[in-house]
């Protein structure tokens, strides 16, 4: 597996990068079906093709940091599976590989595209050797194509290793690609796509709603053994940062700032919100004020909240931390737990990235509800821009 040689922290200097779109809708959009406990990280034993099939289409829609598969995974919600300790680390570490492989196929698609099209200006520009420069087109497509091939055969050979190890009786020590030695994609920041390993907040585990109240009951320290684990193992897959999202508590905040500690993975914290407040009812401005001086923490935000409501979070954030500001707001829809279903429209408008950026935002995508169409059309606003 190849990893940016760009640091996602130094990328954020030069400006804002786009996050991708919701998982859950994409891999609905797919076909799959999401009902189980583990919502979308069932399929992460299930049918990891899908995800990465959900991770490309968001890497080809122009995101380029792809969070991934493990916001509902821990070694909790597994062993209720039937999942045991080491099973479950290599499926934490798997959700790393899948995102990795998903930005290096849409990598090498690019670069084939790219090829080809400078391959033609070439050709219709050139008087003198036009055979030349056809050759030349030729030989940059086929290079495309050969790494979207590498790509393939770099996933097969993970997958028939893995049936290898599971017929065995082995397990995955390094998920499909995370971990070990890893290489280089060069040109630096240039047409990179980093990957984030998404922590979710402990409701999340519970599947019942209280991920978006908090107050679970649990001391700071109770969370912090939580959270711990699974961190470890997303860490130990290699991904570029580690995503602390959708956190509804500035005390789940503090705990899982401590669970970071000593990974030797950034990090960036973002907080489910309503108005100017946490879901648990805490001023923005102190629950955001808890990473300001935290030098592990690379961006400080919102997401999984109204599109209204991230106007505000983001210049709070940025005006508290001096940090880069990620910002993924969801449709602006409602969803009914009751009748399980959406309600109202999509409020999401790619229009406020004008806005969000010139407030200090440099991470900036969207969550629930929010497709690669939505993705493209934000993608095109940060290129003009």
């Amino acid at each position: 597996m190849s990893v940016p040689r760009t640091p996602l922290a130094a990328a954020l200097e030069h400006g804002p990068l786009v996050l991708d779109g919701g998982l859950s809708n994409q891999l609905e959009a797919q076909g799959c079906d999401l009902s189980d406990e583990l919502w979308s990280a069932r399929l992460l034993a299930d049918d990891p093709g899908q995800i990465e099939a959900a991770h490309t289409a968001y890497a080809r829609a122009g995101a380029r940091v792809l969070i991934t598969s493990s916001y509902q995974a821990t070694y909790e919600g597994f062993a209720h599976r039937g999942l045991g300790h080491e099973e479950a680390t290599a499926l934490l570490r798997r959700s790393v590989g899948l995102a990795r492989m998903a930005a290096e196929r849409a990598a090498a698609e690019r670069a084939a595209v790219e090829g080809a099209e400078a391959g033609r200006a070439e050709a219709r520009g050139s008087a003198v050797e036009p055979m030349a420069a056809g050759r030349a087109a030729v030989e940059r497509a086929e290079a495309g194509r050969a790494a979207v091939e590498g790509a393939e055969a770099e996933r097969a050979a993970i997958e028939e290793a893995e049936a290898g190890r599971a017929e065995a009786g082995q397990t995955d020590p390094g998920g499909a690609g995370g971990g070990g030695d890893v290489g280089h994609v060069g040109g630096g920041a240039a047409g990179s796509v980093w990957v984030a390993a998404s922590v979710g907040p402990y409701g999340a585990m519970l599947a019942d709603g209280s991920e978006y109240r908090g107050r679970y009951g649990l001391s700071v320290a109770e969370l912090t053994r939580f959270h711990r684990p699974r961190i470890e193992a997303l860490a130990a897959a290699g991904p570029d940062a580690l995503a602390l999202e959708t956190v509804p508590d500035a005390d789940e905040a503090a705990a899982m700032l401590s669970a970071v500690e000593g990974c030797g993975v950034p990090v960036w914290l973002s907080y489910s919100i309503a108005g100017e407040t946490t879901r648990a009812g805490q001023p923005l401005r102190d629950a955001f004020a808890l990473a300001a001086g935290v030098d592990q923490v690379i961006a400080v935000g919102v997401n999984c909240c109204e599109p209204g409501d991230a106007d505000r979070a983001v210049e709070i954030a940025a005006g508290i931390t001096g940090k880069p500001v990620v910002v993924y707001p969801n449709s602006g829809e409602e969803w009914d737990a009751a009748a399980r279903s959406w309600r109202g429209r999509s409020t999401f408008d790619p229009g406020r990235v004008r806005a969000w950026r010139d407030a200090g935002a440099r991470l900036i995508g969207g969550c629930c509800r929010v497709g690669p169409e939505r993705i493209a059309e934000l993608a095109a606003v940060v290129r003009s821009h």
